[in-house]
């Protein structure tokens, strides 16, 4: 039952009423698990380049950039940073007054290993009258704890992960990821113009904060760097937000009565990169940057995984455009099943009950959407999701990128095929959004819509249940082209603490 008021919410959102049953429903009936075949490894779906084939793609790559395409990195950067903290938030509702765990005695210790710490050290002086040294002399190491966080300090607690300061450089430079990000893609996103265009998704709330660094910072960095940055920024859009139900599954509504929204995870985000106008775009997370002297594996493979992905994608284009001329051979249909098997690993039982005609309708619809090339890391015990052959609605098997809560886990089969995997999703992507007439793919269109899932929160003391939408990489993109490629561990450095930032990777 939705009353005038909440049709007048649901407008001001852009959310039709139709949204609210279907995902109501999704609360009534949950989502399916998905049936994986394997876990994608080097000997069944992930590449390994050889070292000789590297300079080829990179060739490949770097010839690309010189064309008249448009490449845009995307970083989803609305991350607040109050979870890499915490740690010290334990400490500070702690009954003592000293650090005792090890994660609070590495922050003391190496304090001044941290990138804001002539930050904090003048915060210190300007609050307290005393440095931080002094501070901690005195015992005072919730003091220095507070003026980190709070808003009498460098207000760390408010700020998004993206405008913390992350690495130190000489002469006192301290550079935010935001501005790593922006070093990162002149090195391998640049255009024939000189131009490197970002696009970050960040939160309404933050929007101006980001674009005031990007004031402060890119004109500096394009000099040095000699290129042009073009920064775009967007947020969430509301329709995009998800309804809460509670108990009952019925709309869960606030004090005032209204039904209560939430963001519906980063698989929102397709909608932005929807609206991108671009043939290629690297996504990256916010958090995961190195510094400029440890950068060279992160560029090498940036390149490699781009040629990879244009010389893939210059195959297809083959490929569709000899089909659409009906001149094709049956040794070239062949070739074609051969592509689908051996390059995107799509594979299907009964292809040999077809006709050549069946099969040019079935090689078609598989090859005529939008394409990815996704790194993986060699799995160390990261949590997160990772590598997977699925079982398609279709009956097909493709590579996926799936978390633990699309599998069923209670299935002895299930989990051991889970807990077999070798390789970790360290969200390093690089995609392709147009056919090969230059028309742009509509990717909403290729999400798997039953690969949300639903998750328990609460709000003013009442449980609710919230629906998350199938996340950006995972059933956002199910439907897309995949391929894996395994990457170098150095190329996967994110920050999900700020212990973290204390790692060599962070230190070069």
């Amino acid at each position: 039952m939705l009353y005038e008021n909440d049709l007048k919410l649901l407008a001001s959102k852009g959310i039709r009423e139709q949204q609210i049953e279907e995902q109501l429903s999704c609360f009534d009936k949950g989502f399916p698990f998905l049936e994986i075949i394997a876990s994608a490894s080097v000997e069944k779906g992930i590449t390994v380049v050889p070292k000789e084939e590297q300079p080829v793609y990179m060739k490949a790559w770097e010839d690309y950039m010189l064309s008249r395409k448009l490449i845009v990195k995307f970083v989803p950067a609305s991350g607040a940073a109050s979870r890499m903290f915490k740690d010290l938030y334990a400490f500070m509702d702690a009954d003592r007054t000293e650090p005792e765990t090890p994660a609070e005695r590495a922050f003391f210790n190496d304090i001044r290993r941290f990138a804001f710490f002539t930050d904090l050290n003048r915060a210190c002086l300007d609050a307290e009258g005393a440095d931080v040294a002094a501070l901690i002399r005195g015992k005072q190491f919730k003091t220095i704890v507070n003026i980190l966080l709070g808003k009498r300090g460098l207000n760390y607690r408010q700020l998004p992960k993206g405008l913390l300061k992350f690495h130190a450089y000489p002469a006192r430079e301290a550079r935010t990821a935001l501005e790593e990000h922006l070093a990162e893609g002149a090195m391998y996103a640049k255009n024939n113009a000189g131009e490197v265009n970002i696009h970050f998704t960040v939160s309404p709330e933050h929007e101006e904060l980001f674009r005031l660094c990007v004031t402060k910072k890119a004109t500096a960095l394009a000099d040095r760097l000699s290129v042009k940055y073009n920064v775009s920024f967007s947020c969430q859009k509301p329709s995009t937000d998800t309804v809460a139900a509670d108990a009952d599954n019925r709309l869960f509504r606030d004090k005032d009565g209204l039904p209560v929204f939430r963001p519906g995870g980063h698989g929102a985000l397709i909608e932005n990169l929807n609206d991108l106008d671009c043939d290629v775009v690297f996504i990256k997370n916010i958090d995961n940057v190195t510094p400029d002297g440890l950068r060279h594996a992160t560029v090498v493979y940036k390149k490699i995984l781009a040629g990879l992905l244009v010389s893939v994608q210059s195959r297809i284009f083959e490929y569709l455009r000899l089909i659409d001329s009906g001149k094709y051979t049956h040794k070239k249909v062949e070739e074609m099943i051969r592509f689908l098997h051996n390059q995107l690993y799509i594979r299907r039982s009964d292809l040999k009950h077809l006709e050549d005609a069946e099969l040019i309708i079935y090689i078609r619809s598989k090859l005529n959407r939008p394409l990815r090339v996704c790194g993986m890391v060699k799995n160390q015990g990261e949590p997160g999701g990772g590598p997977f052959i699925a079982l398609n609605a279709d009956g097909t098997v493709s590579p996926q990128i799936l978390e633990s809560s699309q599998i069923d886990l209670s299935r002895p089969d299930m989990k051991a095929l889970f807990d077999s995997g070798t390789h970790f999703n360290p969200v390093d992507l690089v995609c392709a959004l147009k056919d090969y007439r230059g028309r742009r793919f509509n990717l909403p269109d290729y999400v798997d819509r039953n690969a949300g899932f639903i998750s328990v929160k609460s709000k003013d003391g009442r449980e609710l249940k919230a629906l998350e939408l199938p996340g950006l990489w995972n059933g956002a993109m199910s439907n897309w082209n995949t391929v894996f490629v395994e990457v170098p561990i150095e190329t996967f450095s994110p920050v999900k603490t700020v212990g973290d930032l204390l790692r060599s990777e962070h230190q070069g």
